[in-house]
């Protein structure tokens, strides 16, 4: 067996991670011919069938395949720290982030102080990624993620743990008094999102009489917000955001159902947490929602 070409290596390890081409494709920066083509001249060097494409498109590694890629992950972790060791002097951060959470917290805390973290790292790049669906770590969708919940998924291979909470109070326009804004109607989610702690808590506030909802259902925070401004209703949003937009006016609830509160948790690859430019956005976040220690 020889191996020509060292470079189709990382082919094999982003099938690994997105498992189609598709996927494979977008992780590399490529189209899904060239994906192909590269797997297709690594299995003839090696002499070994590396993968299966399964009958729903997908593509599965074999036994083979997975071990030759977990020890390509090794040496792409290896790469990384030999690229920050050669590439930048001690203190400097080298390279690309990609970092996802749901859009108001990207789009109204996160891009503001951006700044910030750039002026500190010149040589910083920073992709924001905002998406309501939780991007996946372990196939390399994101390299850190913002979630307003405990997680469920990444086991081993992922690192989580809890920066705070994020609390939420009732906001209106500001056009109106607070006597008009108290008979505004509520803007809720659509029935898909009923599970989040704001649904559930405005549901428990109209004890299901649908005349004190608005017509809008939305499906994110980021869409409550830009209708709470536009006047469509009140609204349940995140304290630290909309307390700072001049736009909008908190409305305080007298006794009653308490507010609730979500939990910040952070989440990153456990085998890039040694990596400078990792850890540079790691603190930042962390100052950013006044972070003090793990728990």
């Amino acid at each position: 067996m020889q191996l020509k070409n060292w470079n189709d290596l990382r082919y094999l390890l982003a099938v690994k991670r997105g498992r189609s081409l598709a996927a494979a494709a977008r992780q590399i920066g490529v189209d899904d011919t060239t994906v192909s083509r590269r797997l297709a001249a690594l299995q003839s060097s090696v002499g070994a069938q590396l993968y299966r494409r399964l009958p729903d498109g997908s593509l599965q590694l074999t036994s083979q395949g997975e071990a030759v890629a977990c020890r390509v992950e090794y040496m792409d972790h290896q790469i990384d720290l030999i690229a920050e060791i050669c590439g930048s002097s001690p203190d400097q951060c080298v390279g690309s982030v990609r970092l996802t959470s749901v859009p108001i917290i990207i789009n109204r805390l996160l891009t503001p102080q951006i700044g910030q973290l750039l002026t500190a790292h010149a040589k910083l790049d920073v992709e924001l990624v905002p998406d309501s669906r939780d991007l996946s770590l372990t196939r390399r969708e994101a390299d850190i993620s913002i979630r307003l919940a405990r997680p469920t998924t990444g086991g081993s291979n992922v690192k989580a743990w809890r920066i705070g909470d994020l609390n939420y109070a009732v906001y209106t326009s500001r056009d109106y008094s607070a006597k008009k804004a108290a008979g505004l109607p509520w803007i809720t989610y659509d029935e898909t999102m009923a599970r989040l702690p704001q649904a559930q808590w405005i549901a428990r506030v109209t004890k299901g009489q649908t005349s004190q909802l608005s017509g809008l259902r939305v499906h994110d925070a980021e869409t409550a917000f830009e209708a709470a401004i536009a006047g469509i209703g009140r609204a349940l949003l995140p304290s630290v955001i909309a307390n700072r937009d001049d736009r909008l006016m908190r409305f305080n609830i007298k006794g009653g159902i308490p507010l609730p509160s979500r939990e910040i948790w952070l989440l990153a690859h456990a085998d890039q947490l040694e990596l400078r430019r990792i850890r540079a956005v790691i603190s930042w976040i962390e100052k950013l929602f006044n972070f003090t220690g793990r728990e």
